[in-house]
């Protein structure tokens, strides 16, 4: 157990002359203590003469020049003073004549920012007292010179535009406290409605306003501002948007970095893109002389690779005004194949999606169908191990990165990437430790720490199976019970705690509502002695039961009565009427609680299709064929690619671990759209089963391999392949095309049309020559269209012998 000083009693020294962004720093130390122990720290600008104030400990903080006269211990610190690189900091605990001194030097004014945020994030707080370890002695400085993250005011969000000015300055300053020296806003018009029903402030008012907060923080403004106009080569849409910006730019404070992504949204051709890139950077150093235009050249085209090739084409003509490029979503490299290509004179800024679950950047590896179903794309996640890995796999390659976010679900994430920006050999556990202690309460901090990562595992493996999820839930239960109003009311600890409950009670459901369908199967397999219509009415009377009698409805009113205080506490949107999220993908996962976790639907859709029948034979064959569905016959084969058992089938490629964006490597990826179609769509199709809602997914050229072993040479066999369509885009059409070879070298399935929005099925017969060794490899390959291709289902059918 380390000595602790006690620094209720302090005083705070800083130079007479610190003023901006230093001045500011002081300030927040003394405001920040403040807020968590009711301590209020008095303020000098000199050391104190009086002999019984000598005793009292000191904080003496400031840049390294400001306090040349006030550092006592110059022998001490001298070595480290002189390591500092720009940004960097000393925290420094030293004893001098009976009394206690703590230093925060930085090399800078945002260095004494950082120092502050290091001393509240080690310091040991409660009512009344501060501690601090009589050892500590910590130097730093930033890895990388870009670290921060998108916080854009506008409705899409799923917390953000519900925020006062007061709540925007505080997330800041927490940023900034881990290490973030970067914010980026977003411009009044986005592809989002002009404003929403939380809106506190007119959205051009709060960008000024945030430009002027993170000014005085001396952090560094951003905007991502997209190309919105249908047509830049007309000259009275150009003029229209050369004013809007100016009004922007004219208006603000600050900004040192525009960013502007190829795509989503944007549609700009590479060439007029940098040519009007070029003309914007002229009227934006008017008004901010120092700041750069930066480009991502994101693109959601069919044919990707063409609109990459013509966007390195000119970047490497080295225009002046081009303050660096971006990599982000929607760019189809890898980044160090990306950082070759792009000339050295530029920097690299990572703009990783942190915020989605899947259909994004980085999705949650192998993600179990339930979860998926549930807590769907926006829901909280902290991934606090998987983010490290990303950050550290791909790190050697960029400058840094500003975070893609849409809202608070993502929290955790942010400041697991703001430390491993600045020092990607930081433990996860220690940045855990820090923030749950800084935020939530020093009393919890190692059961927070350990139970955000407990969280992460609730998400790894098959559900169904997975144990951690009740142990999880015992131990935020227990915190829950034992701490006081500081920590139950602390939004943070309510984001975990949901997400306890919320897992429960989705494995609850899972295993009731598996066992309800094997049970309505099994009404249905006796079908011919009940008889068909009696069977159909049993057996949708027993899938009923997890509406009439559902399980665990005290770990769903929980989430519920948290839900609330989340609204209350952050604006967090967790459903579309209550709590006016845009939309049900848009962070409200309680609106998707009980979203059915079996195939209650396909079979509902089955129980329909029976009842319009009018023979008893045709409605008994119907329920024959349908609990048959998936069986391949004798000597055959089949695979749910979505499923853990199937998906192993499927040659992984690099891998999730070595390609963790899956851009040369199959993943499996859920198409919960598909189940959301259309009552009519889904008759067509004969129903829509949850085999559909998951499935492997290869982007561009990446092809699926998947391999048969122990077939039987002198049988003959078809394969018969579910694909599914990409969900629908209104403005993209999302068909592809796709050819399925054997062995390499029989073409049996070519130029397939898969439309979006679809399932499309195909069956074909396998060359005899083909099946000579009793093994065959499927090759799945995207011809044209759409860039993502998708296969659910493989049955491979042994056709009976020829007498």
């Amino acid at each position: 157990m380390k000595a602790v000083i006690e620094l209720s009693a302090a005083r705070v020294v800083a130079s007479s002359a610190a003023r901006g962004a230093e001045a500011k720093a002081i300030q927040v130390l003394i405001e920040e203590v403040a807020k968590r122990t009711g301590v209020s720290w008095t303020q000098l600008d000199s050391l104190p003469s009086e002999p019984q104030q000598q005793q009292q400990p000191l904080i003496i903080a400031g840049t390294a020049a400001a306090l040349d006269s006030l550092i006592l211990h110059r022998s001490e610190l001298e070595a480290d003073i002189g390591s500092l690189q720009p940004e960097g900091f000393i925290v420094h605990v030293a004893a001098q004549a009976g009394t206690t001194i703590v230093y925060i030097i930085g090399k800078d004014a945002r260095g004494v920012l950082y120092g502050v945020g290091r001393f509240l994030r080690k310091a040991v707080m409660s009512e009344q007292s501060i501690g601090m370890s009589v050892q500590t002695h910590m130097v730093s400085s930033p890895s990388f010179p870009i670290r921060g993250h998108q916080l854009g005011y506008r409705p899409k969000t799923n917390a953000y535009d519900a925020w006062s000015v007061e709540q925007y300055e505080q997330y800041i300053r927490e940023l900034a406290l881990f290490g973030a020296n970067s914010i980026e806003i977003l411009p009044p018009r986005t592809d989002d409605d002009a404003t929403g029903p939380l809106m506190k402030v007119d959205p051009l008012q709060m960008m000024i306003q945030l430009s002027a907060i993170i000014d005085s923080y001396g952090l560094n403004v951003w905007i991502w501002y997209p190309n919105m106009a249908e047509d830049y080569s007309d000259p009275e849409v150009r003029r229209g948007e050369l004013a809007e910006r100016e009004e922007i730019f004219s208006k603000l404070s600050r900004i040192d970095a525009v960013m502007i992504p190829g795509s989503d949204p944007g549609g700009m051709h590479p060439v007029p893109l940098f040519e009007w890139s070029g003309e914007l950077s002229e009227l934006l150093q008017r008004y901010h002389p120092q700041a750069r235009i930066w480009l991502s050249p994101q693109v959601m085209k069919y044919e990707p690779r063409p609109w990459l090739e013509a966007f390195y084409e000119q970047v490497n003509q080295e225009p002046e005004w081009l303050g660096g490029v971006v990599y982000g979503p929607h760019i189809d490299e890898l980044l160090p194949v990306y950082r070759e290509r792009i000339p050295q004179k530029y920097q690299i800024r990572r703009y990783e999606d942190i915020t989605h679950n899947y259909h994004c950047q980085y999705p949650v590896a192998d993600w179990d169908l339930a979860l998926a179903m549930t807590a769907a794309r926006e829901s909280y996640n902290p991934r606090p191990l998987a983010e490290k890995h990303i950050h550290n796999q791909f790190a050697a390659y960029a400058d840094g990165n500003i975070s893609y976010s849409e809202g608070i679900n993502d929290d955790v994430n942010k400041f697991v990437w703001s430390d491993q920006d600045w020092n990607p050999d930081t433990p996860v556990i220690e940045t855990l430790r820090d923030f749950a202690r800084l935020f939530i309460g020093n009393e919890v901090a190692e059961g927070v720490a350990q139970g955000l990562l407990a969280l992460e595992q609730n998400w790894v493996g098959p559900l169904i199976i997975n144990d951690q999820v009740e142990v999880t839930l015992q131990q935020w239960m227990q915190m829950e019970q034992e701490g006081g109003p500081q920590v139950l009311n602390q939004y943070r600890f309510q984001m975990g705690l949901i997400r306890a409950y919320y897992d429960a009670y989705v494995k609850r459901r899972l295993i009731y509502e598996t066992e309800l369908e094997h049970k309505a199967k099994d009404l249905l397999r006796d079908a011919g002695r009940l008889g068909s219509l009696n069977a159909v009415e049993q057996a949708e009377r027993v899938l009923e039961q997890a509406n009439t009698a559902p399980v665990a409805q005290g770990y769903k009113q929980r989430c519920c009565e948290l839900a609330d205080e989340l609204f209350a506490n952050i604006g967090s949107q967790l459903t579309v009427e209550r709590h006016y999220a845009i939309a049900v993908d848009r962070g409200a996962f309680m609106d998707t609680i009980d979203a059915p976790l079996n195939d209650a639907n396909w079979l509902r859709t089955q129980f329909r299709l029976v009842r319009g029948l009018a023979d008893e034979q045709a409605r008994l064959l119907h329920i024959r064929q349908a609990l048959s569905r998936t069986n391949p016959g004798p000597g055959g084969s089949y695979d749910n690619l979505g499923s853990y058992r199937s998906a192993g089938r499927v040659d992984p490629g690099m891998g999730g671990y070595e390609d963790p964006g899956y851009l040369h490597s199959p993943r499996v990826a859920p198409s919960i759209y598909l189940l959301r179609m259309n009552e009519e769509k889904k008759r067509a199709l004969g129903g829509v089963p949850l085999a559909w809602a998951q499935h492997v997914n290869a982007l561009a050229d990446t092809p699926i391999h998947a391999t048969y072993q122990h077939l039987d040479p002198d049988s003959a066999y078809t394969v018969k392949v579910a694909y599914v369509g990409d969900t629908v885009d209104a403005e993209l059409s999302r068909d592809c095309w796709v050819r399925l070879t054997v062995n390499d070298r029989y073409v049996i399935q070519e130029d397939i049309h898969v439309r979006e929005g679809m399932v499309t099925i195909h069956e074909s017969s396998i060359p005899q020559e083909a099946l000579a060794d009793g093994q065959i490899k499927l090759t799945f390959q995207r011809v044209r269209g759409f860039k993502r291709l998708n296969v659910a289902e493989i049955w491979i059918i042994r056709q009976p012998a020829q007498l």
